[in-house]
């Protein structure tokens, strides 16, 4: 199956959709990041890496405003992180639902709408099903949008959670390992999904994962985290044998094969091998 033409969205502001200036995020004597100064621009695709509690998910949290920063600031779209997360479309990770879940695939998308309030009137309930049948045939839903979602595949399910992040039309997009469980056909087909709504509308995305391979030729930026230090920069400037060793403080080879990106040597980077290595 394959993914529709995404719709333009409203015109976006020309600041930075996320800036975040000496930010540091510590648990007791336990830091994750110190001084991190990052902006991330309307459009740009921005992959967050490194190894399990290397801070990534927080990260995301203070973004959100469900986690306080040590120190520094995190502003979104020009407000304080949390003040804003109706400009935010949140991707979770891809798991699977309930099979006994009789929600809709267009209620699910819906909830991105209005899941924290009540009582729409008429012309709100149609002005909503006009969004939500949009967004749904963008990201090529619209075939099983009337069926419960537990009946429906992994990817499938994540095609919806796209959707329910997209329909607010948000300005920053936070992916949390979106493609985690799902088989390559459908990583491609949800990683160009997104990539495809950033390009059309602006939207900027910040995108958590453990495999940077599915997103590589998508990617304009990459953060890494790793033991309270970090690297920005493009993919060719960060993933170096270089950079990698002197962040894990041992000795790592990074290797080019076919287009993918393989990491050798560094404690849990298994996160970065290709399926079947």
């Amino acid at each position: 199956m394959t993914s529709k033409t995404v719709l333009a969205a409203p015109a976006r502001r020309r600041e930075a959709a996320l800036r975040l200036r000496s930010a540091r995020l510590s648990y007791g004597e336990r830091v994750l990041w110190d001084g991190l100064d990052l902006d991330i621009r309307p459009g740009e695709f921005l992959a967050v890496l490194g190894p399990n509690g290397s801070g990534k998910t927080s990260l995301m949290r203070v973004l959100l405003g469900q986690q306080q920063l040590s120190s520094g600031s995190a502003e979104v779209v020009g407000h304080p992180a949390g003040k804003a997360n109706h400009r935010i479309g949140y991707i979770p990770q891809q798991r699977a639902l309930d099979s006994q879940l009789v929600l809709r695939g267009r209620d699910l998308v819906g909830l991105g709408l209005d899941g924290h309030r009540w009582g729409l009137g008429l012309r709100g309930r149609a002005e909503r099903r006009r969004r939500v049948d949009r967004v749904l045939a963008e990201v090529g839903a619209t075939e099983y949008a009337d069926q419960p979602v537990g009946l429906l595949s992994g990817g499938e399910q994540q095609r919806l959670r796209v959707a329910q992040a997209l329909v607010g039309d948000p300005e920053l997009l936070l992916c949390d390992e979106p493609l985690l469980s799902l088989d390559l056909a459908n990583q491609r087909v949800v990683s160009e999904l997104i990539d495809a709504r950033r390009r059309s509308a602006g939207t900027a995305v910040l995108f958590v994962t453990h495999e940077i391979n599915p997103v590589l030729p998508l990617v304009d930026r990459v953060l890494y985290l790793v033991d309270g230090r970090f690297q920005i920069g493009s993919p060719d400037e960060v993933m170096t044998s270089e950079n990698l060793t002197r962040l894990y403080r041992t000795p790592v080879d990074v290797l080019r094969v076919r287009g993918q990106i393989v990491v050798v040597g560094a404690q849990n980077s298994a996160h970065h091998l290709p399926e079947g290595s």
